[in-house]
């Protein structure tokens, strides 16, 4: 589920958090030899012609009429008109970004349209206001009265054999009873090849799976994954989320998958396999701002790229240009970045260094120097103090190269290891990387993103200047799929990378919105993963 808070211009109060589900019907065939891989990007229009992206949906391969399990969460203002625009992707490529990726088709409305009706179902249009074939998109509103989570580890065995040359691919959903119908409220991944499988565990908020009731009717199907987007129904069950709990105290609940079409044709018919629930658990979720207001400390790092891609710093062409007035591209992400989350570091002594320089006097290359040249106090006093730092550092080192990140990010991995071994939610880590180009030691990068997924800490890329970012677009694995080259999966998505230049126009408060979108998320849901509380309970308002 993803989850934005968007700061109105003045003085307006948050009425409720709204999670929206989103659904489709009819879309558009982009695809020769196949369907459609849609996915959904929801923007909001705060600020006149500036559209900023406050959440996507997953990819769903091979469809035309996508569900989406991933719900949008966002603050309702009710005095504000908040202006939303819905658009339809075809995502081809794990690496292909909605920029490039073929439109499907949008709707513009208002959150309070949606929440008015609670459901709306309205035909999506081109760009130019013309229709997008037949495709139709549906928006269910549900306000968020509750912030618990239950935690699930989920397991099966003898599960239908479904491939005719393999076993099957499974995968579950879950549904919630509500008065128009089943609703999707969660997709687990597909465990390839396997007719016993364990899914990783997961979570889903307790008001999206029963709303908040448990003794309300809970729907499990299983299905057989194919890559045409049929896919073959193995059987489902049906229960509740107290019958869940009760059964699992001894043991574990165990549900007869049940096909009931192949029930009714095959004599001696059992079931279709066993679904396990090994692990059943109600927990609070705590907000950002609960982790922030029970003393959590954001620590903010920032590393600039001093490859000699960057340009002669003498030559007014240079992103690293010493310009009169003060300003280049790297100080106007780092004043824009660093001036939202100062904020949240009570000392606001920020370790900054520099990356791919030669520097004095051996002129030794160097991927992690601090810019003020102290290796045991790195620190700089605000981000006037590493502006200042930046400013003293740049004439002194030869730009060079090659782009490496790997040393840097474990570098502030170190620190995040030691405060998870802490067993608090007292320290969280956020690495801003401010680079030009193409990064050299990719698999190395892969490699400390996987293992960083782990601790408290996130990853900024700040990407400037007009270079092909399509390797920071991998990185920054909203689908969840990043791996290292070894095949190891990241436990979350940590990374959030933004072009500068896209910002140019719409001013550096922009710029920060978007690049600091999704670390409240990320700050909440690590700590929630290791049920880790708040240092001190925040006090009630």
């Amino acid at each position: 589920m993803a989850s934005v808070g968007v700061l109105p211009a003045g003085p307006a109060n948050c009425v409720t958090k709204v999670a929206l589900s989103i659904s489709c019907d009819n879309l558009l065939d982009m695809d020769a030899f196949s369907k459609s891989d849609p996915m959904c990007v929801l923007r909001l229009n705060s600020s006149g012609s500036y559209w900023q992206e406050i959440g996507r949906t997953e990819k769903i391969q091979n469809c035309l009429n996508p569900k989406f399990s991933k719900r949008i969460v966002l603050d309702y203002y009710f005095e504000m008109v908040q202006k939303l625009r819905f658009e339809l992707y075809d995502i081809d490529s794990e690496s292909c970004s909605p920029e490039e990726a073929d439109f499907l088709g949008q709707l513009e409305c208002t959150l309070g349209q949606i929440v008015s009706s609670r459901k709306i179902t309205k035909p999506l249009v081109k760009r130019d206001k013309t229709p997008a074939g037949k495709g139709t998109i549906t928006i269910c509103a549900e306000e968020m009265t509750d912030n618990r989570m239950v935690a699930f580890e989920v397991s099966a065995r003898k599960l239908d054999k479904k491939d005719f040359f393999g076993k099957s691919d499974p995968f579950l959903e879950f549904y919630k009873e509500t008065e128009t119908g089943w609703q999707l409220a969660h997709r687990t991944e597909v465990v390839m090849y396997n007719l016993n499988p364990t899914w990783k565990p997961f979570r889903i908020p307790m008001q999206a799976l029963c709303g908040g009731e448990i003794e309300k009717s809970i729907k499990v199907e299983c299905y057989d994954y194919n890559n045409s987007g049929s896919h073959d129904f193995i059987g489902s069950f049906t229960t509740t989320l107290s019958h869940i709990q009760q059964a699992s105290q001894s043991y574990a609940a165990e549900y007869e998958c049940i096909n009931r079409k192949k029930k009714e044709k095959k004599k001696g018919y059992k079931n279709s396999g066993v679904i396990v629930i090994k692990q059943c658990k109600i927990l609070k979720e705590y907000t950002f701002l609960d982790y922030i207001m029970g003393g959590c400390q954001i620590n903010f790092t920032i590393a600039i790229d001093f490859t000699g891609s960057n340009g002669d710093p003498k030559s007014p062409q240079s992103l690293h240009y010493i310009n009169p007035q003060g300003y280049n591209e790297y100080l106007a992400a780092i004043w824009a970045v660093g001036n939202v989350i100062q904020d949240y570091d009570s000392d606001k002594m920020f370790p900054a260094f520099g990356f791919g320089a030669q520097l004095p006097p051996s002129w030794q290359v160097s991927h992690e120097f601090p810019i003020n040249f102290n290796p045991s106090n790195p620190f700089c006093a605000g981000i006037e103090g590493v502006v200042d730092a930046y400013q003293q550092c740049l004439p002194q080192v030869k730009l060079y190269g090659p782009t490496n990140f790997s040393p840097i990010i474990n570098h502030v991995a170190q620190f995040g290891r030691a405060a998870l071994q802490q067993q608090t939610a007292s320290q969280y880590f956020v690495l801003l990387i401010i680079t030009d180009g193409v990064i050299t030691d990719m698999d190395e990068t892969r490699k400390a993103i996987v293992n960083a997924s782990r601790l408290p800490m996130s990853i900024i890329i700040v990407g400037v200047g007009g270079a092909d970012f399509t390797a920071m677009e991998f990185l920054d694995g909203d689908d969840g799929n990043l791996r290292s080259a070894t095949g190891e999966a990241a436990m979350r998505d940590i990374v959030q990378f933004v072009p500068f230049r896209q910002f140019q126009n719409a001013g550096t408060a922009a710029l920060a919105q978007s690049v600091l979108a999704e670390l409240p998320d990320q700050v909440a849901s690590f700590f929630t993963m290791f049920e880790l509380k708040p240092p001190s309970e925040p006090c009630p308002p």
